[in-house]
C-alpha cells in the first residue's frame, strides 16, 4: 500500500478524454482528477497541485497558470 505524497508540478496541460494530462518537462505525463474549471489552460503551461493517488494519478487542489 502506498503513502499518498504531494506534488507541485509546473507542465502543458492537455486533453485526454476523461482525465487531462499534465506533460512536465522530464517528458513524464500525470493524468489529472480535475473538479475544478481547467479548460481555459489547455495547451498552456499550468502548476498543479495535488496529492498522487495511484501510479499516475494525481488528485489536484489547485491549478493556475504557469
Amino acid at each position: 500500500m502506498h503513502r499518498p505524497t504531494r506534488h507541485e508540478l509546473i507542465g502543458i496541460l492537455l486533453e485526454n478524454g476523461h482525465y487531462p494530462v499534465l506533460r512536465v518537462q522530464d517528458g513524464g505525463e500525470w493524468r489529472l482528477e480535475i473538479l475544478k474549471r481547467h479548460k481555459h489552460l489547455l495547451g498552456m503551461r499550468a502548476k498543479v497541485t495535488g496529492t498522487r493517488d495511484g501510479f499516475d494519478l494525481l488528485a489536484v487542489d489547485h491549478i493556475e497558470p504557469a
